[in-house]
């Protein structure tokens, strides 16, 4: 474990590039055939990042797993969300933020879509904080896959502290939830923000908790990889995952913090709408047939499932 004494920025960093590597290591490993490319890049305001992405793999249609590490001056937007006013005449406060987020499209139907996103944000205001969360997006809801999932992040939680995961899982239903269609993004999992370290020994025990949440990742969905990637599919199927891939869109683009956080600081474009599927549909008030496992996905797409 990182000890408090070097609990860095730069420390931090370097934990996340690592983490990157791992859980790129890792996919291809499962996937078999997919490698992922990197792309290297320098954002104009301060800092950079390494951008990996992994296209017609055997069971990956398209992933990304990002690392980025930026600083500059904050934003209006960040300034107000944080209630911070700057002085008249003084230079805006400025930030640095690091982490790692990930979003992994499948071919099959019957793999989920997962998103994982673990980040650490520092004000030179003296403001800092852990944040990230972990989510599942089946383009059909298996009861048994959902718990499964819960199950395993409640585990990591309850390591550090039992009140983290009835906290957490219930934030990840308000976060991934699309407004306009009152539906949550998935079958949730958990989100956390503005974990504000207390002294030093707290921001190393914070930062245990989201390396341990970054590192549950690859175990987690090679899991679902190899059990979901010889399940049958049709077109029916793959109708339904052009549809579901459509309103993670539609969340990416509308709700999402960390697009609206990178388009705001004049991040890297391509790097920020990695996460958009390879293809998606949009079809004029579609209904599921009544019975249809569809129809049944569409009504456990809600807030407050109990899934352990």
């Amino acid at each position: 474990m990182t000890s408090e004494q070097t609990l860095t920025k730069e420390t931090i960093s370097a934990t996340f590039m690592d983490l990157q590597d791992r859980i790129c290591q890792a996919l291809e490993k499962a996937d078999g055939t997919g490698t992922f490319r990197e792309d290297n890049w320098q954002r104009p305001g301060g800092g950079g990042g390494r951008s990996r992405t992994l296209t017609e793999g055997s069971i990956i249609e398209k992933g990304g797993v990002g690392f980025s590490a930026v600083h500059g001056e904050a934003t209006e937007a960040t300034l107000r969300a944080l209630n911070i006013t700057t002085p008249p005449g003084e230079a805006p406060p400025t930030f640095y933020a690091t982490g790692v987020s990930i979003v992994l499209h499948p071919h099959n139907p019957m793999v989920p879509i997962i998103h994982m996103n673990v980040r650490y944000f520092e004000m030179s205001t003296g403001h800092n904080w852990f944040g990230g969360g972990i989510d599942l997006t089946p383009h059909y809801v298996v009861a048994d896959d959902a718990r499964w999932f819960h199950q395993s992040l409640k585990t990591i939680c309850d390591r550090h502290s039992v009140d983290y995961y009835p906290k957490f899982k219930p934030w990840a239903d308000d976060y991934f939830y699309i407004p306009h269609r009152q539906e949550t993004r998935g079958v949730g999992g958990i989100f956390f923000d503005y974990l504000k370290p207390e002294n030093a020994a707290h921001k190393a025990d914070l930062f245990a908790f989201v390396q341990d949440i970054g590192n549950t990742f690859a175990p987690i969905y090679t899991h679902f990889m190899q059990q979901n990637r010889q399940l049958p599919f049709g077109e029916r199927e793959k109708n339904w995952q052009l549809l579901r891939r459509g309103r993670y869109v539609e969340f990416n683009l509308v709700w999402d913090r960390g697009t609206r956080f990178g388009l705001e600081t004049n991040g890297r474009t391509e790097s920020i709408l990695m996460s958009m599927p390879p293809q998606a549909n949009w079809l004029y008030d579609h209904t599921p047939e009544p019975g249809s496992r569809e129809e049944e996905t569409l009504r456990l797409l809600r807030k407050g499932v109990a899934w352990v």
